[in-house]
């Protein structure tokens, strides 16, 4: 590399953030931690700001979606690009990942130096997936087109989306979906507006018809 790999950090634990930085101040000249932020809203004033290379994102914000963010600044910083750290080793989280438009998906459990390889093939124009978790995506991707993950897995909605529809289907209310499931409104809003887009769909109605029409819920 001619130039450091300027990194944006991104995740509600401050002492993941702390962690990373220090991981990565361990190679000075091949990469730079250029800004850290701890939700949605932080991260896209820094992209926005700073045009880094890559941002370094988990797949959960607190109540925010990290896969929502990932697709925001896709369109909004085509020369920055996304790489999920995440604890979730399920391949459908990986899959989805990737066609919200990130360029890899690690774990958090890698060590500094491969992280490192990581990040610098992304910037060479590779996409990266954790060594662990490469060897099973292509019997997974059989699985997914099968519906035999969570429902609705096959058209990109992940766990906690699916949760969110199955109790809309049920005739709940964002105010009850938000009790059963332990969640603020806006977060029930937020998951919604993600289904509607995952499914096409433009209003709950809608969402519950596709939803009855495709058997997602049995």
């Amino acid at each position: 590399m001619t130039a450091p790999v300027r990194v944006v950090l991104v995740d509600d634990h401050e002492m993941i953030l702390a962690g990373l930085s220090a991981m990565l101040a361990g190679f000075p000249g091949r990469v730079r931690v250029v800004g850290q932020a701890a939700t949605a809203a932080e991260a896209t004033r820094l992209v926005t700001a700073l045009r880094p290379d890559i941002v370094l994102l988990d797949v959960r914000l607190g109540g925010e979606s990290g896969l929502d963010l990932c697709r925001s600044l896709s369109e909004q910083a085509s020369g920055t690009r996304v790489v999920f750290l995440s604890v979730y080793e399920d391949e459908p989280y990986v899959f989805e990942a990737l066609r919200a438009g990130a360029a890899g998906y690690l774990l958090k459990r890698v060590d500094g130096p491969e992280l490192l390889r990581r990040l610098e093939d992304v910037v060479r124009g590779e996409i990266v997936v954790d060594p662990a978790l490469a060897g099973r995506m292509t019997a997974s991707a059989a699985r997914l087109r099968r519906g035999e993950f969570w429902p609705g897995a096959g058209r990109g909605l992940t766990q906690r989306e699916s949760e969110v529809l199955s109790l809309l289907v049920t005739g709940l209310s964002n105010r009850a979906i938000a009790r059963r499931l332990v969640l603020s409104e806006e977060t029930v809003k937020s998951h919604l507006r993600a289904v509607y887009r995952k499914l096409e769909v433009g209003d709950r109605s809608a969402a519950i018809a596709t939803a009855l029409r495709d058997g997602l819920f049995r």
